[in-house]
């Protein structure tokens, strides 16, 4: 039996350990207005518990762009994600840092420029976005203190800002990336085709016009195939695929192409599909595969 003041004291950290877990971050919802899209863009951005708004001293943090998938909206990681509760908790559990996540709307353009150069998304990103929020937010500031992480679309988004910009992430994290092998390409219907990716590649007169020289310069496994050796492990991945997703194809055969070049990265395969239940059980080990590559 404890004694009294034992169970005092156990009742006490009880009490601290139950206001601690229910401390929970905020996720607030924003806009810039996009010169280069001639357009307001909103953008959602998940605090961690210890962030203070009103403060003017605040501290700089580490910082996670979290891409959502097509058809989706910044709030998905939320509202079928878990985000707040799971990130949270994490934290909590010091099982990841304290790191501000950002949500942008990526729409349907794969996060990327449009071959027209009608759209210029991935400029944006990175000439608007990234500066803004950094210098809002007190986050970031430099590739050691900087990820990329998204599902479907948005592990495609987070493929490709990982080598075209290999001087800005530490580290990215793509569950079920939308990775798809030339002769996938080819296969699609002309609906198949223009629903998925007409916003970044507009609309080729015949199958084999899609496969050019702008499709190859954002082709993830053509993009691996020729990666220069000195740009070879400079982003840390992580790449997790469910068992029964329908991109298996294009994800296994980017797997054994890295593999087979000697590029580094780990690849998980997990029971699941192309699915929310999948995507919001491998969230916070996603997470913490690039937190625990940040350095100071």
């Amino acid at each position: 039996m404890l004694s009294k003041k034992s169970a005092i004291t156990l009742l006490i950290s009880i009490l601290v350990s139950i206001s601690f877990y229910a401390q929970n971050g905020t996720i607030i919802s924003d806009s810039i207005f996009s010169k280069t899209l001639n357009k307001y863009k909103n953008f959602s951005v998940y605090l961690p518990p210890s962030y203070n708004l009103d403060s003017i001293e605040l501290k700089r943090y580490p910082v996670i762009y979290l891409l959502h998938g097509l058809g989706g909206k910044p709030l998905d990681w939320d509202t079928h994600g878990d985000l707040n509760n799971q990130v949270t908790k994490a934290i909590i559990d010091s099982i990841i840092p304290e790191t501000v996540i950002v949500l942008p709307d990526g729409e349907a353009t794969y996060y990327m420029n449009n071959i027209h150069k009608e759209y210029e998304y991935e400029d944006f990103f990175f000439k608007e976005f990234l500066p803004f929020i950094e210098a809002t937010y007190n986050c970031g500031g430099a590739k050691e203190q900087r990820g990329v992480a998204g599902l479907s679309m948005g592990g495609f988004g987070t493929l490709l800002y990982a080598l075209h910009h290999p001087d800005m992430f530490v580290a990215g994290s793509a569950l079920s990336p939308a990775v798809r092998t030339d002769e996938e390409m080819l296969a699609l219907t002309d609906k198949g085709f223009a629903i998925r990716y007409k916003t970044a590649f507009g609309s080729p007169q015949t199958p084999k016009d899609r496969i050019n020289p702008f499709y190859n310069n954002n082709s993830i496994i053509y993009l691996v195939k020729h990666l220069k050796e000195e740009d070879k492990g400079q982003v840390k991945l992580y790449i997790d695929i469910g068992d029964d997703d329908y991109l298996y194809k294009g994800n296994s055969t980017l797997h054994i192409v890295m593999k087979d070049l000697d590029i580094p990265h780990e690849y998980r395969v997990r029971n699941g599909g192309h699915a929310w239940e999948y995507w919001r059980t491998g969230l916070i080990d996603a997470l913490s595969f690039i937190t625990d590559n940040f350095k100071d």
